[in-house]
């Protein structure tokens, strides 16, 4: 495991070096970033990503309450990184691109120093959350262009419709969550998972075809363009999608919460408030 998440990081680096600045560039960070918050979600299932965390003895236990500070600090920091990110686009239109590219390098490079030892979310967690942010709000400025430039406009901005998307379907599923309406059983987490799966193969298909010029038919934003019945089915399948995204909340409030119980480390506060972050990018993402 350990290995493969060398080789994809080192691959992820070379190709954004091979392509350049241009916009396979972006479409390859984004599409890249895109996959790597499901991925991310999946692994996050496997007890042995916990292992570092409940190994270490001796040391306060983490808390419910403590989890949703950490979250709420990771939050508003990236929330911070994204206004940084859009300030700084607009006010230096030449430093998108490169901004754009780092941001990615650095997220990718964070995520696998946190997922190979949870223990290391403590010192990174907060890195991730800015460059994370920053990534995002590049990511929607630009995408604002590109509407402008076709002649639509998001009212307010892609970045704060999306924004309360997740917001509200964050405090959906926590109230969901704690009513018990929905609960993390095994078979709940095994449907999501292989639906999951489904989404991560058909971006993954979408993405090796935009190397051939080819489009995935209803996926790309080239589709969501040409409106009428197209561009409805686009809606509907990336409501689906965004579905399944919401639901894995209710997967993590299950396994924050059987790890607290189970006297999980005070460091490992930060992870959980990563794993939660992890979800909440790839909710944001849907909803741009």
């Amino acid at each position: 495991m350990k290995d493969m998440k060398i080789l994809a990081l080192l691959t992820s680096i070379a190709m954004l070096l091979m392509l350049g600045c241009s916009n396979q560039t972006f479409f390859f960070a984004f599409s890249w970033n895109h996959l790597l918050f499901i991925w991310a979600c999946i692994l996050l299932t496997n007890d042995d990503v916990w292992q570092a965390g409940l190994a270490l003895e001796g040391s306060e236990t983490a808390t419910l309450q403590g989890v949703v500070n950490k979250t709420s600090m990771l939050a508003a920091l990236a929330v911070g990184g994204g206004m940084g990110g859009i300030w700084l686009t607009q006010n230096y239109p030449a430093l998108s691109w490169p901004l754009g590219i780092l941001g990615f390098i650095a997220v990718i490079v964070v995520y696998f120093v946190i997922m190979s030892n949870p223990l290391r979310a403590k010192q990174t967690a907060w890195i991730y959350a800015i460059v994370e942010g920053a990534f995002l709000g590049v990511l929607t400025y630009m995408l604002d262009g590109v509407l402008e430039n076709m002649g639509f406009e998001a009212t307010g901005g892609l970045a704060l419709q999306a924004f309360v998307v997740t917001i509200s379907v964050l405090i959906s599923m926590l109230a969901l969550y704690y009513f018990k309406i929905l609960k993390p059983t095994k078979k709940f987490t095994a449907v999501v998972s292989v639906l999951t799966v489904g989404i991560f193969l058909t971006y993954l298909i979408s993405f090796g075809m935009s190397f051939f010029g080819a489009e995935m038919p209803f996926l790309s934003l080239g589709s969501a363009m040409q409106g009428g019945q197209a561009a409805w089915i686009g809606i509907g399948i990336n409501v689906l999608i965004l579905g399944v995204a919401s639901l894995w909340l209710i997967i993590d409030f299950g396994m924050v919460e059987q790890h607290v119980n189970a006297g999980a480390p005070k460091q490992m506060e930060w992870f959980c408030g990563f794993i939660l972050m992890v979800t909440l990018v790839w909710i944001y993402l849907e909803a741009v």
